[in-house]
């Protein structure tokens, strides 16, 4: 999976999911792997990690994509639909 495709398969799936582990799952790749794309698109402000405090583990965080997320988002797809159109073109 390119780097692009599985940025934007995060971000499709970031708001709805409860964890990194659920997500990794839903995804078929390593939780570690999952981790470390999630804090590299933290870093570059496309999402945000916000704790529960009133929640029993304090380990767990909601994820939400900023307004940078939403628009790289939008980029993305556009991206994968050109790509997808391209390729059933040649076909």
């Amino acid at each position: 999976m390119q780097n692009e495709e599985l940025t934007l398969h995060i971000l499709r799936k970031i708001e709805t999911s409860k964890s990194q582990k659920y997500l990794a799952n839903e995804l078929s790749m390593s939780v570690g792997k999952v981790n470390y794309v999630l804090r590299a698109l933290i870093e570059k402000g496309l999402i945000k990690a916000e704790n529960f405090f009133e929640n029993k583990h304090k380990n767990q965080y909601k994820y939400l994509l900023t307004k940078e997320g939403v628009n790289q988002k939008i980029k993305l797809t556009q991206k994968f639909i050109e790509r997808k159109k391209a390729e059933y073109e040649e076909l």
